[in-house]
């Protein structure tokens, strides 16, 4: 759009462009009476977002104004969805008064939305983490800083591995992501749909960077943090730290402190694995059925969102894994301080943790001076829980159980405060009055109380009016518009007295003021204003007090989140059948009876289990069997429970014995990316190139099917070739499923290799039934790894099942037939020949001895007969 100079337009619109001016790619709603008001080319993109109505109305620089708006009492409705598209929103407000200012009234930016800088309760998912995260590249090194404005939490990292990075970047999922100008280009492929801002690159200067983290701490260094000396990340947390200063628009007292996490002190997991593991996205990226969706039974905000924190960087200190496993242990066992003693622990934490808020997200907002009524309700009522959550664990011995009793502080004191201060029942909006309880503040009780009794007096003045006046149908009356009058009807128009000054005239009615009245409408209307503004500085003070407050508050909700994960860890222990794992120092992995619990929690029949031992001697498992048969899920449900004891949890199993384990990598399926320009086989070249590169002798590796995307032989020498490098060189704990039955040689031929399948039960049908192939045969998925490879892949069965037409299944039949004829040492074929296509047409007899006629030396008979012959072979 072509905007004109903003002299040449009407005095509204030129206050609305001056404003805008400043946020050219942010949407400006501009607050007009009861509507937020959008114009130009940032109306048309509402009105498609929000599907709103576009409207023009009058004209400025001879140009239709092109507006939409939006009701300012669902201001929050709309924001949410804008955020959810991705889109930034500056919030104008009209801070001047009507007749007051010359021209309209004047108005300011009051504050900024950004997606990943949304505080608001209506704005944000209540269970999903809301991260600002920014990326600075140095030296061949990837800084990554992120920030979590609602609670505070405020992280860096480095790595020097693309993949790692990427893969971070894909745990984090940040709601927009701050990257450099100049290298915008360069990260566009590892962004993993991050939503990008982009920033100058000055922006990102370590030096300023440390600067403005010092100044926010109150540090004289980052060496407290152990930040001091990683560049590229300080770079990206001072380009964050500027950005949400500039967006945010308040002091960021809840921003204390730095932590930064070292990659290697988590399971790594590059993005593809934690795409196909599904933890809390399916593929299709829904939030369920997920590993998150099945083992969040946490009953706070808090909670949910701690527990899918541990679940996407599970840990690789072993020790605080154990004190957490001792904890859930702990939680399982029968309560001796409350009756009945045979309750488990778990159950009256919980109980206690269900009347908590979300204190994290609400001393957040108490920091930005955005906290609103009911916010310190949800403080009041959850300080006022401790007493009950410290009785649920009143009998707790277990390290960690105590230590997050302590951590969650004694507020007494601000409880009484709290509870001394405000009303039972809060409004919505601290404007809208009645935050605090009578007794509370002396002068905001004699203002109330002119109010409130207001109304006796009106009826009073009515009584004595009807007296002197001698109208009965006489009342006193008030609105918004005309404040307070006596209305009287016309046909009384004699009786009215001479000190009555008329204010309105109506079809029926006259309306008028008296001297009395006017004194008490001035007296009364004063009366709520001065109490509205009392209020106002009272919420204000409060909120100020609050403030000094946050560290300890902080705490106690660091706390209250951990235990009610730990609690909801015990709870699904007891309702999924889950087991304590042994975290061993010795290499190697033993489940008993492993389950796949997301799997499991969807059928409607019981879950088959199987074992699984990766050893020394055992490093490597060839795993074969027909589609559909369970490899896929026998594979995940390996990497879900290993990630699961690195959590803290149990696991779904008889028994588990776990050695260190240092990365979980897993190439299962592949789809084209076409945005890259890649196909399907080079994906998956690209994932199985990744493993190669970074597995080691602590990785778990789960392989599917590698080299499919391929012909059959170059697909083949892949997969052997990539099997063998990761049992002889790379000799990682590996899962590799195939349909190359070539590659079960391998047990044989090399150290740590061993083949596994999944059992099939064959039986005969009458070839009409479901599932059934063209011989008459169906199979029954029987779910179950036995040791040694299969002896057929099924597939012919498969397809039936898929529903692939007869015929088609027949002429699949009898090429197989002649392929299994074929001798078994036939020539190898020739590299540079085509490879037969298991879907191509068999080898024609006709066209066999076509080839071996010589018609120079048939006569017209044996022509003809020639021709019958091959007629007949057709």
């Amino acid at each position: 759009m072509t905007v004109t100079p903003a002299a040449a337009h009407t005095p509204l619109m030129q206050q609305y462009l001056r404003i805008k001016a400043d946020f050219p790619a942010t949407l400006v709603l501009f607050r007009m009476g009861d509507f937020y008001e959008l114009f130009y080319d940032d109306a048309r993109k509402a009105a498609r977002l929000l599907n709103i109505t576009l409207t023009q109305r009058g004209e400025s620089a001879g140009q239709p104004v092109v507006m939409a708006g939006v009701p300012y009492h669902q201001l929050d409705n709309y924001l949410a969805r804008l955020i959810k598209a991705g889109e930034s929103a500056a919030i104008v407000e009209q801070v001047g008064e009507v007749g007051v200012d010359k021209g309209p009234v004047r108005r300011e930016v009051a504050r900024i939305v950004t997606p990943g800088t949304a505080t608001d309760e209506a704005l944000l998912d209540p269970r999903s983490s809301n991260r600002l995260a920014a990326v600075c590249v140095q030296d061949g090194r990837y800084g990554l800083a992120w920030l979590e404005l609602s609670s505070g939490s405020f992280r860096v990292l480095e790595t020097s591995k693309i993949s790692d990075f990427s893969g971070e970047l894909a745990r984090l999922r940040p709601s927009e992501l701050l990257i450099p100008d100049d290298l915008a280009s360069t990260l566009s492929d590892f962004l993993s749909g991050s939503p990008a801002r982009r920033r100058p690159p000055w922006h990102f200067d370590a030096v300023a960077a440390r600067r403005k983290l010092t100044e926010q701490f109150g540090t004289r260094d980052l060496r407290g943090f152990g930040a001091e000396d990683l560049q590229p990340a300080l770079g990206a947390a001072g380009a964050l730290l500027a950005y949400v200063a500039e967006t945010a628009r308040a002091q960021l007292a809840h921003v204390a402190g730095l932590t930064v996490e070292i990659p290697d002190e988590a399971l790594i997991l590059d993005a593809a694995s934690r795409r196909n593991l599904e933890i809390d996205r399916t593929l299709a990226g829904e939030p369920s059925p997920t590993l998150a969706s099945v083992m969040d039974s946490a009953v706070s905000h808090m909670g949910s969102r701690l527990l899918r924190a541990w679940l996407l960087r599970p840990l690789r200190d072993r020790k605080l894994l154990s004190a957490r496993q001792d904890a859930v242990q702990e939680l399982l066992a029968a309560s001796t301080a409350i009756p009945p003693c045979a309750q488990p622990l778990h159950e009256p934490l919980r109980l206690a943790l269900r009347d908590i808020a979300d204190l994290e997200r609400i001393t957040g907002r108490i920091a930005l001076r955005s906290a609103r009524p009911r916010d310190l309700a949800g403080l009041r009522d959850t300080l006022a829980s401790l007493p009950a959550v410290r009785g649920a664990l009143a009998g707790a011995s277990t390290a960690r159980l105590t230590e997050l009793l302590e951590r969650l502080g004694q507020h007494e004191a601000l409880t009484e405060r709290l509870a001394g201060a405000l009303a039972e029942s809060l409004p919505l909006l601290a404007r809208d009055g009645g935050v605090f309880r009578a007794g509370h503040d002396a002068t905001l009780d004699e203002l109330r109380g002119l109010s409130e009794n207001a109304d006796g007096y009106l009826l009073d003045l009515e009584r004595r009016e009807r007296e002197r006046s001698g109208i009965d149908s006489l009342k006193v009356a008030y609105n918004r518009v005309h404040g307070y009058y006596i209305e009287i009807g016309k046909s009384h128009a004699a009786k009215i007295p001479a000190d009555y000054t008329r204010r309105q005239t109506l079809t029926n009615y006259e309306r008028y003021i008296t001297e009395e009245l006017k004194r008490f409408e001035d007296t009364v209307l004063s009366a709520r204003d001065r109490a509205l503004a009392r209020e106002k500085a009272l919420y204000e003070a409060l909120l100020e007090e609050l403030a000094g407050h946050l560290p300890a508050l902080q705490a106690t909700a660091a706390a209250l989140a951990e235990l009610d994960v730990l609690a909801a860890f015990a709870e699904r222990a007891m309702q999924l059948r889950l087991v304590r794992p042994e975290l061993a120092e010795s290499g190697g992995i033993e489940i008993v009876q492993g389950r796949h619990p997301v799997v499991e929690s969807t059928l409607s029949e019981p879950f088959t289990p199987n074992d699984l031992r990766l050893d020394e001697g055992r490093r490597l498992l060839v795993i074969t069997g027909p589609n559909m048969g369970g490899k896929s899920t026998y594979m995940r449900q390996a990497a879900l429970i290993v990630l699961l004891a690195h959590t803290g949890s149990f696991v779904p199993a008889a028994s588990a014995r776990l050695g260190p384990i240092d990365r979980i990598y897993t190439r299962i399926g592949a789809g084209d990316d076409l945005a890259a320009g890649q196909s399907t086989f080079m994906v998956e070249m690209s994932e199985t190139a990744n493993i190669l590169h970074n597995a080691t002798e602590q990785s778990l590796v789960l392989m599917d099917e590698v080299g499919r995307g391929t012909s059959t032989y170059d697909g083949l020498s892949l997969a052997r070739a990539s099997a063998e490098h990761l049992a002889v060189a790379v000799r990682a704990y590996t899962l590799f499923a195939t349909h190359y039955f070539e590659i079960t040689a391998l047990a044989s031929e090399k150290p740590g290799v061993a083949n596994v399948h999944l059992e099939v039960a064959e039986y005969s049908t009458s070839g009409n039934g479901a599932g059934a192939d063209a011989g008459g045969e169906t199979l029954a998925f029987l779910h179950s790894v036995r040791e040694g490879p299969a002896n057929r892949s099924y597939g012919l069965h498969v397809a039936a099942l898929a529903g692939v037409p007869k015929p088609v299944i027949e002429q699949a039949r009898r090429i197989l037939a002649e392929l299994e004829q074929q001798p078994e040492k036939a020539p190898k074929p020739d590299r540079k020949a085509p490879q037969l296509s298991l879907f191509a047409e068999p080898p024609s007899k006709a066209l066999a001895a076509l080839d071996a006629l010589d018609p120079d030396e048939l006569s017209p008979k044996q022509a003809l007969e020639a021709l019958y012959k091959l007629k007949k072979l057709r």
